[in-house]
C-alpha cells in the first residue's frame, strides 16, 4: 500500500500521529490517550475532514474522533479492510401477497457508510433490500424506482411534481400501497405538497426515512422501513401519511398525517410529531396497524386519483422576529414573489414598522398568510388591535395550517390562480386536513423534564 492510500484522507497532525506511532487505515489498533484507552479500526477520512483527529470505528459499530495531539500511544493488531457490502438476494415474489412500490428520492433508509469517501450509499434495488431486510418478503411483492438521488434539502418543484406523477401513475398502474423513501430534513415539507397534489387517492402513500444510517447499531431504518411496508400493503388508510419511529424503544412506528406532521429533533429517531393533533395510527410487526383515530380516508378497490401536480415557486416563509425591518418584506415584493407566508408571534403578530411594507405588497397584488410560530394553536387575528390592523391591511389569517403547510399550500394555490379572492378561497378550503375545526385536549402535550410530577411518570413508565 503506497503511503497517501496507508494515510488516505488523514492530513497534517493526524497525519503525523500515525506515522509517528507506525500505524495507518483499515489496521486493528489499541489506542491509549489522555481520554482513556480505544480498541478499534482506523477509519480513512474524507477530504473535508479536519486534520485533527484519528477516527477509529469501535466494536460497538460506532465511531469516535481521538484528538492527535492527546494520543499516548498506538498499537497494531492487524489490518482487515473494511468493505461493508451490502449482500444482495433475489427477492422472493407470492401471487398471494400485496404488490407494493417503493419510490426512492434519497436519504439513508437502506444503506451503509463509504468510509473512503464519507458518503452514504444507499440499498435500494429489491435484491440489496430483501438483503438487508428479509422481513419484506414475508409482507409484500416489492418493486422498486430510484427517481432521484438527492439530499432532502434538495428536493424542489421539479422533484414534487416528478414523485406526485410517479405515484398516480403507481395507483393506476394496480399497486396496493406505495412506499417512498425521503431524507428526514425535509420529509414533512414534501408530505404536505403530496397531500395537495395526489388527492382522494385508494391506496395508502407512505413516506419514510431514517434518523441513523444502517451501518449503525442504534439504526432505524429497517424497523421503519418495515413498518411502512406492512401500512402500504396492508393499511386500509388511504392517505398521505409519515411513518416513524414512535416511542425511544422500538415496540412501535407511528402513522402521522401528511399536512399535521413536523421533524423536531435534529438528530432523535423519535423526531417526528404530529402537532395539534393525534397521530393516524400506530404500527408493529405483531399488531399490525392499529388506528389511534376513525376520520381516516379508507382504501378503495377503484384506480381512481386526483393528480394535481402544480406548483409556484414564488412564494417564501418571512419568520418574524422582534425589529425585523421593512426591507425584509420589501425585497421579497422586489424579487417578484407573488405569495408571502408570515410565521407572527402570539396570535398571529407582527410590528407596526412592517406594516407600510406589508401594505405595498398587498398593492402589488402578493397574497399573504399569517401562520403562528408558536406551531400549536389558531391564527386569532380579531383579539387584538395588532391583528385587526393586518386584516385590514389584507394579511389573511391561516387558521391553525402549520407555517411550512401553509407555505407548500399557497405555492400549490398559486399554481392554479393570482385572482385575490380565489387564493383566499382554495387557502381556507381544507384539501387534507391542513385546517382542523380544532385541537383535540391531547393535541398538545409537552412534557417538561426535572419537575417532581414529570419524573414519577418517567420512571413508572421507565422511559
Amino acid at each position: 500500500m503506497s503511503g497517501d492510500e496507508r494515510w488516505k484522507g488523514y492530513r497534517g497532525p493526524a497525519r503525523e500521529a500515525l506515522i509517528r506511532f507506525g500505524v495507518g487505515v483499515w489496521e486493528d489498533v489499541w489506542l491509549r490517550s489522555r481520554k482513556g484507552e480505544f480498541r478499534g479500526l482506523v477509519l480513512p477520512r474524507n477530504e473535508t475532514a479536519d486534520d485533527r483527529h484519528v477516527v477509529l470505528k469501535l466494536e460497538t459499530g460506532y465511531n469516535v474522533g481521538i484528538a492527535a495531539d492527546s494520543i499516548l500511544d498506538v498499537v497494531s493488531k492487524g489490518r482487515r479492510e473494511a468493505h461493508y457490502h451490502i449482500p444482495e438476494r433475489e427477492f422472493p415474489t407470492d401471487p398471494d401477497k400485496p404488490r407494493v412500490t417503493l419510490l426512492g428520492t434519497g436519504g439513508t433508509i437502506a444503506s451503509r457508510l463509504d468510509y473512503r469517501t464519507g458518503a452514504v450509499i444507499p440499498a435500494f434495488s429489491p435484491g440489496e433490500l430483501y438483503g438487508s431486510v428479509p422481513e419484506l418478503a414475508d409482507i409484500c411483492n416489492l418493486r422498486t424506482e430510484k427517481l432521484y438521488a438527492v439530499f432532502s434539502e434538495n428536493m424542489g418543484p421539479e422533484q414534487w411534481i416528478g414523485l406526485a406523477t410517479a405515484v398516480a401513475r403507481e395507483i393506476e398502474s394496480g399497486v396496493d400501497g406505495i412506499v417512498i423513501g425521503h431524507g428526514t430534513d425535509t420529509m414533512h415539507h414534501t408530505a404536505a405538497v403530496l397531500s395537495f397534489m395526489v388527492q382522494d387517492p385508494p391506496v395508502p402513500i407512505v413516506m419514510v426515512g431514517s434518523q441513523r444510517s444502517s451501518d449503525r447499531p442504534s439504526s432505524d431504518a429497517a424497523l421503519n422501513l418495515i413498518h411502512a411496508a406492512l401500512t402500504a400493503a396492508r393499511s386500509d388508510i388511504a392517505e398521505v401519511l409519515v411513518c416513524m419511529f414512535g416511542p425511544t424503544s422500538d415496540r412501535y412506528g407511528l402513522l402521522h398525517r401528511g399536512t399535521r406532521v413536523r421533524k423536531m429533533h435534529s438528530s432523535s429517531r423519535s423526531t417526528f410529531r404530529t402537532i395539534g393533533d393525534i397521530p393516524v395510527a400506530l404500527v408493529s410487526r405483531e399488531e399490525g396497524v392499529r388506528p389511534l383515530r376513525r376520520d381516516y380516508r379508507k382504501r378503495r378497490k377503484d384506480r381512481r386519483v386526483r393528480l394535481d401536480a402544480v406548483f409556484d415557486d414564488r412564494v417564501g416563509i418571512v419568520y418574524y422576529y422582534p425589529g425585523m425591518k421593512p426591507d425584509v418584506v420589501d425585497a421579497l415584493v422586489e424579487r417578484g414573489y407573488r405569495g408571502i407566508v408570515i410565521a407572527g408571534t402570539g396570535l398571529g403578530h407582527v410590528n407596526k414598522p412592517l406594516y407600510p411594507a406589508l401594505r405595498r405588497a398587498v398593492d402589488a397584488g402578493v397574497h399573504v398568510f399569517m401562520t403562528v410560530q408558536t406551531l400549536w394553536g389558531y391564527v386569532q387575528m380579531y383579539v387584538y388591535d395588532t391583528g385587526r390592523d393586518l386584516m385590514d391591511l389584507g394579511v389573511v389569517p391561516a387558521a391553525n395550517m402549520l407555517p411550512e403547510v401553509a407555505y407548500m399550500k399557497l405555492g400549490w394555490v398559486l399554481g392554479h390562480t393570482h385572482d385575490r379572492d380565489e387564493v383566499r378561497r382554495l387557502m381556507r378550503t381544507p384539501v387534507a386536513n391542513e385546517v382542523t375545526p380544532r385541537e383535540p385536549p391531547d393535541g398538545y402535550l409537552v412534557l417538561q423534564g426535572g419537575l417532581p410530577e414529570v419524573e414519577r411518570f418517567l420512571k413508572k413508565h421507565r422511559m
